[in-house]
């Protein structure tokens, strides 16, 4: 088994980590809606039907890497507003990287996810299923051949790395890419990159997950992924949020419908480049004068500078990103209900601090009244289907501002007599609103 050495260039520095593999249990394709699994039972002729539809759906696509399954299962009925109706709080929860090392990280938010109804996005690395043995087939913009600040992987690293992004997409969460080679700065990072160079690294992460068995023999007598990734892949986030104009000019005519490589404040999305900016958004750190990025790196580099910090600040460090997401959470809920944008790591940085808050947050959001924790692509699935006329009503509210009359007036419906100000007709589960820390806000110190 080898170790495969991650070089991840974020922000303003870069940090040398070492990498493992872990084994996990393969779960059966068919296992969800629709597959070659899917079973007759011993329900007579309805059950059989029901069998045969599943087993027509399933087609295997290229090399049999990946596979048609029909419809995603697990995924919200999507709505338009009604008049007047108060918007759900959507929560946003995304990964970097997305594989499963020997921290199986992936498999333990896999768990969390579904402990809490959180769908989330997960950004795989189109590297993390190419061996190193074929590095070579990884052809950069501006680079040599074979090149990668991240590590490539090996047979038992991708094929747990699969064996999670399968589960993932049957649990109901959204595969988008992180692209390949994690290039960052002005040294041919991706930040230099034209839209034809863009358009070469998204053609290359697509054929590293359709062509994994193809590219690894021992892993041939694997099962497909349970979806067509043309079909699939309709957004992402660049390394250290680099290069954006470029990529997203080259991946609209790709079939992208959003990207996360940005930076905003915590207001309704709107369409950048004819894709909906679903950037990441600047939060409160409590107890400093400023606001970082809503990401678990950003905070590490603002507390520690490094992801080995002083262990007797770790609690306290975590504590803070979870508050600072907490009360950006509850400015979100209790104003102008912009969807809450949160992006993370796979990573153990300062004793694991980041995804003990990143936990906490989901256990603590998720389960409110009003509130969906979705991916991306259910996200944007839902601002499709809004009357552009609401979405911009909603654009007009600055951070954390509620409606200055009541959301059923706002938003064009009969405000009922005595309904309190700021309240309108809700939808979601939970019962009692969120408690967050007092805080302070004001210029980021970094945005990477």
């Amino acid at each position: 088994m080898m170790a495969a050495t991650k070089r991840i260039a974020l922000g303003v520095i870069t940090i040398a980590l070492v990498a493992g593999v872990a084994g996990c249990s393969e779960p059966t394709p068919g296992s969800g809606a629709s597959g070659p699994g899917a079973a007759n039972g011993a329900g007579g002729a309805k059950k059989k039907a029901v069998g045969e539809a599943a087993e027509s759906a399933f087609r295997l696509i290229g090399d049999g890497s990946t596979a048609f399954t029909g419809a995603q299962p697990k995924q919200p009925a999507v709505q338009r507003l009604a008049p007047g109706q108060k918007p759900p709080q959507f929560v946003v929860f995304s990964w970097d990287g997305a594989g499963e090392d020997s921290q199986q990280l992936f498999s333990h938010f896999r768990e969390v996810g579904k402990k809490y109804d959180a769908n989330m996005s997960y950004f795989l690395s189109g590297l993390y299923l190419l061996p190193e043995a074929k590095r070579k087939l990884y052809d950069p913009p501006k680079h040599n051949a074979g090149s990668s600040d991240i590590g490539f992987n090996d047979t038992k690293g991708i094929r747990d790395t699969l064996t999670q992004v399968r589960g993932a997409w049957l649990d109901g969460n959204e595969i988008g890419t992180h692209f390949n080679g994690h290039f960052c700065g002005k040294d041919g990072g991706v930040g230099t990159w034209s839209v034809a160079e863009w358009k070469s690294e998204i053609t290359q992460a697509k054929s590293f997950v359709k062509g994994w068995k193809s590219n690894d023999p021992e892993l041939k007598g694997m099962k497909p992924l349970p979806f067509d990734y043309d079909k699939e892949l309709i957004g992402g986030r660049t390394p250290c949020l680099e290069g954006q104009k470029n990529m997203v000019a080259a991946a609209r005519s790709m079939g992208f419908r959003y990207d996360s490589s940005g930076v905003n404040n915590q207001v309704w999305p709107k369409k950048k480049g004819g894709i909906w900016d679903l950037s990441l958004q600047l939060v409160p750190v409590p107890g400093r004068e400023f606001e970082t990025l809503s990401m678990d790196y950003n905070f590490m580099f603002n507390q520690s500078g490094t992801t080995q910090g002083d262990p007797d600040q770790h609690e306290y460090w975590g504590n803070q990103m979870r508050d600072g997401l907490l009360q950006a959470f509850g400015r979100s809920y209790d104003g102008n209900r912009a969807p809450l944008i949160i992006g993370n790591h796979f990573e153990s940085w300062n004793g694991g601090t980041y995804m003990r808050a990143v936990e906490q947050t989901i256990e603590t959001v998720c389960t409110k009244k009003g509130v969906r924790c979705v991916s991306f692509k259910q996200l944007a699935d839902w601002l499709d289907a809004q009357d552009p006329a609401t979405l911009a009503k909603l654009g007009t509210l600055k951070v954390g501002e509620a409606p200055k009359t009541n959301w059923t007036a706002f938003l064009g419906g009969s405000a009922s007599p005595g309904k309190a100000k700021g309240q309108g007709q809700d939808q979601g589960r939970g019962k009692a609103a969120v408690k967050v820390p007092a805080g302070s806000a004001g210029q980021p110190a970094d945005h990477k």
